[in-house]
């Protein structure tokens, strides 16, 4: 049969030249992980494959058997890791090996930095893959052909790693792939029996599929005859008490294509309930580049009775334990169960929900058993947890038990601090747990909302990422405790301040004769600023500074306002309350009746400042300065 090569030379897309030579020069310390990718990639076509079979049982081809087998020529210094899986097209391998089809390739890209440790750190978030054959090889040759067409259908792809590569059209008899690895001088162990066959078992024991080798004679010849290398048994099928951890990581390593070993993992196998599944589930020790990418898929690999069915099945888990990698396994399915079938499934729900307690049980653990390595955890993945009360009200407190703030009582700046911790140093009068929200940390422990409760020594949690004040949203109380904002309603002053019965009473007349003492002041301000505000009224909170803007209970805070606004909504800004201090020494000077300019000058300085203290911008900073310097003039003569 004439064959029509069609050969084309292309270039590689520009991030694919950027990733080679980054692969080549930040993974020369562990250059054996390209045979554990191309061994799972190879693994992942069978998979593909035997699931597409299902349907259609044509695409075997006479060959049912799959396999991967892997061989090495020492004459010609070429390594080869063939399978009879899906194979590529012309147009899939151009696709496929030419390009990178991630969404945040470039941002990733960016953070490279040139020094070999960290790159390489990052790269094990990104997943080489294939192009991890460049480490080791000077040319790379891929022979494959799509199952179903027919052998003139073939494709041959080849490249240096230099930028561009070659293909063309070949007659291929066999359907799959086969990956040709030229080897670079100086790689000849990748030409020894033994370590090939260690580096199989090292990382593809466990991989549902038999990796077969030629035998090799005493001197290391190889043999006509083929034997499995690995055991190609489901390491999930498997009793835990069969199981060391390193094949529990080997394995994590093959499903999530990761260079460092997991953080922890959980291993299930439920019988005789309502739904029979098997779970395998791992907590990463670092988020891969693309977790906060809107269109990243995620999920958990899908076997229904050990056959592979699909990968990053969303349904399986919430968003919020999109971190969560493993492979669930059930007979509750069809074999031809499709990702429309899943939407509707009645088993899902139930399925969903099991696997949500094992997720939540793991990191529940952690947290008691190993909080080094929680702290570890939630420094990479705490503000995708904190998603969870919003998005899973049936978890809601079990999630919110998993979270961590930073607090007026703990050192440093790291959020170290559960609810719980909250709860066990509460003064015995306090009945809510008070939070502040700020852009930074620096600016919430400043914020003039927390005056009384420094005062009065009482713990108040600081929520600075982004996410926080959604979170409390929807966290309403933990623990039949309400959560309350520092800036926001009235504070419950019994709760704050440990007086006896006579000093209460002190208060109270003091509290009245403020009142009646600036209740002229409270008017004129409200009439300034009465665009700006709903309410002018004396405070409880401040013990320092002269003003503080207030929100009503359930209105939105400043930072929300900012991150909506920030996300290009439209916000109906609702008027906060100014608060005056009126035992300082300006609201004091104010209301000694200062001329109606002058006190409309000082009272627009006093409004800024109070929305500076809460991190918003002024409308017009340029008059906000004029109106300082004329002060400072003033006060200078």
């Amino acid at each position: 049969m004439t064959i029509d090569s069609h050969q084309e030379t292309l270039s590689f897309q520009a991030e694919v030249k950027q990733l080679l030579n980054i692969v080549v020069n930040s993974l020369y310390s562990n250059k054996e992980i390209f045979l554990r990718e191309l061994v799972s990639n190879a693994s992942d076509a069978t998979d593909k494959l035997r699931f597409a079979a299902l349907s259609d049982p044509a695409l075997y081809e006479n060959d049912p058997t799959l396999a991967i087998k892997v061989t090495y020529d020492k004459a010609a210094r070429t390594l080869t890791i063939s399978d009879n899986g899906v194979g590529m097209s012309r147009d899939e391998a151009v696709e496929n090996l030419g390009t990178i089809a991630k969404s945040g390739t470039r941002e990733f890209l960016s953070k490279m930095t040139g020094d070999q440790k960290n790159d390489a750190h990052l790269i094990g978030q990104f997943g080489v893959g294939f192009y991890s054959s460049f480490i080791i090889a000077d040319k790379v040759t891929v022979l494959s052909r799509r199952a179903g067409l027919g052998a003139e259908h073939g494709v041959q792809w080849e490249s240096q790693g230099d930028g561009s590569y070659t293909i063309n059209n070949i007659e291929k008899t066999t359907r799959g792939t086969d990956i040709v690895v030229h080897l670079k001088e100086g790689e000849d162990e990748y030409l020894n029996d033994l370590r090939l066959r260690n580096i199989i078992t090292k990382y593809s024991d466990h991989l549902n599929i038999p990796i077969m080798m030629k035998k090799a004679s005493e001197d290391g010849t190889p043999l006509d005859e083929w034997e499995t290398v690995n055991r190609a048994t489901a390491l999930w099928t498997l009793p835990k008490n069969q199981i060391k951890p390193e094949d529990y990581q080997a394995f994590y390593k093959h499903i999530a294509h990761d260079y460092e070993d997991s953080l922890a993992w959980s291993h299930n196998k439920i019988e005789g309930g309502s739904i029979d599944y098997t779970s395998l589930i791992y907590i990463p020790k670092h988020p891969p580049f693309d977790m906060w990418q809107r269109d990243t898929k995620y999920g958990l690999k899908l076997y229904v009775q050990r056959v592979f069915i699909m990968d990053q099945v969303e349904q399986l888990l919430p968003h919020y334990l999109r971190f969560v990698r493993g492979v669930v396994d059930t007979n509750a399915l069809p074999l031809n169960v499709s990702r429309e079938i899943l939407q509707d499934h009645h088993t899902i729900p139930k399925l969903r929900a099991a696997l949500v307690r094992h997720s939540l049980d793991l990191l529940d653990k952690l947290a008691k058993d190993e909080p080094e390595k929680y702290s570890l955890f939630w420094k990479e993945f705490g503000a995708v947890l904190k998603e969870g009360p919003a998005e899973d009200l049936t978890n809601r407190d079990r999630v919110a038990k998993l979270l961590r703030f930073s607090s007026t009582k703990t050192e440093g700046d790291e959020q170290t601090s559960s609810l719980d911790d909250y709860i066990s140093r509460m003064k015995p009068s306090q009945k809510k747990i008070y939070y502040i929200t700020a852009d930074t940390l620096a600016a919430a422990k400043s914020s003039p909302h927390l005056e009384i409760f420094k005062k009065n020594d009482i713990e108040v949690l600081l929520l600075t990422d982004r996410i926080d004040e959604w979170v409390v949203g929807h966290l309403p109380a933990y623990d039949e405790k309400p959560m309350q904002s520092a800036a926001k309603g009235e504070l419950a002053l019994d709760e704050l301040q440990d007086e006896s019965i006579a000093e209460k009473e002190e208060d109270k007349k003091k509290d009245e004769q403020n009142q009646q003492e600036y209740e002229a002041l409270l008017k004129q301000i409200q009439t300034i600023l009465a665009d700006k505000v709903k309410e002018v009224k004396l405070s409880h909170r401040l013990t320092e500074s002269p003003a503080c803007l207030v929100r009503d209970d359930h209105a939105m805070g400043p930072q929300m306002e900012r991150l909506l606004k920030a996300a290009g909504q439209a916000v109906t800004e609702a008027k906060p309350i100014l608060e005056l201090n009126p035992d300082h020494a300006i609201i004091k000077k104010l209301a000694s009746g200062l001329p109606e300019d002058r006190l409309s000058e000082w009272t627009q300085i006093l409004y800024e400042q109070a929305m500076l203290a809460e991190g918003s911008a002024l409308q017009d900073p340029a008059s906000f300065v004029r109106r300082v310097n004329k002060l400072w003039i003033e006060i200078v003569g």
